[in-house]
């Protein structure tokens, strides 16, 4: 029965996505949504040559028209759907725009995933579990983050992020507070959507530090901060690598143990979020307001 389940993950062609593609392969059908036809191709060919079965969905998670299609696709493959992971984010130092005109790092991690998620969770069937990529550097009080001169998400408005606009004090890097504001979104909904619709699962997890991927903290300057804090203790323990981080998702994501509203770490265990993050009003007022962006453009 098991490899009768469907899993769709986001952004599956490089780093944790890609490892976490492989690592699901082996519990069901994986559906790929990516932007890339020949990354996607890729990523399917690996899952197959390993006696996987995996089909791919052409989607720009950063633009909400793209979202709608991919999700009217996904819908009439008519699979057995287990569970949706929103893995794909972004870090850039500099800021663009999507094809609606928002800030692209928000628009990708938080405001893709948002909406993929609100798409999807009718068809999904009871006691299936959605996951969401978090980040600890939306915590300001977290030692990591603290050590790199980063002062945590810096969330004003839905509207005023999907403009680019920050808490003022943020972090010097370029890329940061853009990068936290959106992960802390992307935390706060997950908490939200786990006490809102609790025939479903949902679940957070930051990954760990993997210094090499993309993502490993974020543009060069911070990559290669973070690259050398998890040489020493005390930051040593939050490194880890895709395939670390693969495995500790796949396990969450196809767990039936029926767990909602966790956060979890890149071991596994349940950690927490920011004092903000973890405030059920901030939650709520993150999801109003994001509801209240997309439907302008519905």
């Amino acid at each position: 029965m098991e490899n009768k389940k469907a899993y769709i993950i986001t952004g599956p062609t490089s780093g944790i996505g890609y490892e976490t593609a492989l690592e699901l392969a082996k519990h069901g059908t994986v559906i790929l949504v990516g932007r890339n036809r020949e990354k996607l191709n890729h990523v399917q060919k690996a899952i197959q040559e390993m006696g996987g079965n995996a089909v791919s969905v052409v989607c720009d998670v950063s633009d909400i028209k793209s979202i709608k299609q991919a999700a009217e696709q996904i819908i009439e493959l008519k699979f057995p759907l287990a569970g949706l992971l929103n893995n794909a984010g972004i870090m850039p130092r500099k800021a663009t725009k999507s094809a609606q005109g928002w800030d692209m790092t928000f628009a990708t991690n938080h405001l893709g995933s948002f909406m993929l998620t609100e798409a999807l969770a009718p068809h999904l069937p009871d006691g299936a579990n959605v996951v969401f990529i978090a980040s600890a550097m939306e915590d300001p009080e977290r030692k990591p983050v603290k050590a790199l001169g980063m002062k945590g998400g810096r969330y004003i408005s839905a509207e005023a992020s999907a403009r680019g606009e920050w808490k003022a004090g943020g972090a010097k890097m370029a890329g940061v507070d853009a990068y936290s504001t959106s992960k802390q979104c992307v935390l706060a909904a997950a908490m939200a959507f786990s006490r809102e619709t609790p025939r479903l699962h949902f679940n957070a997890i930051e990954p760990g530090i993997t210094p090499g991927t993309g993502l490993g903290g974020g543009g060069g300057a911070v990559r290669a901060l973070s690259h050398l804090m998890t040489l020493f203790p005390p930051f040593s323990k939050y490194k880890s690598t895709p395939k670390q981080a693969a495995k500790v998702i796949t396990k969450i994501l196809t767990d039936g143990s029926g767990k909602t509203g966790v956060y979890y770490d890149e071991k596994g265990q349940p950690m927490l979020g920011s004092e903000l993050a973890r405030d059920t009003k901030f939650q709520d007022r993150v999801v109003a307001e994001t509801r209240a962006l997309l439907s302008k453009y519905n």
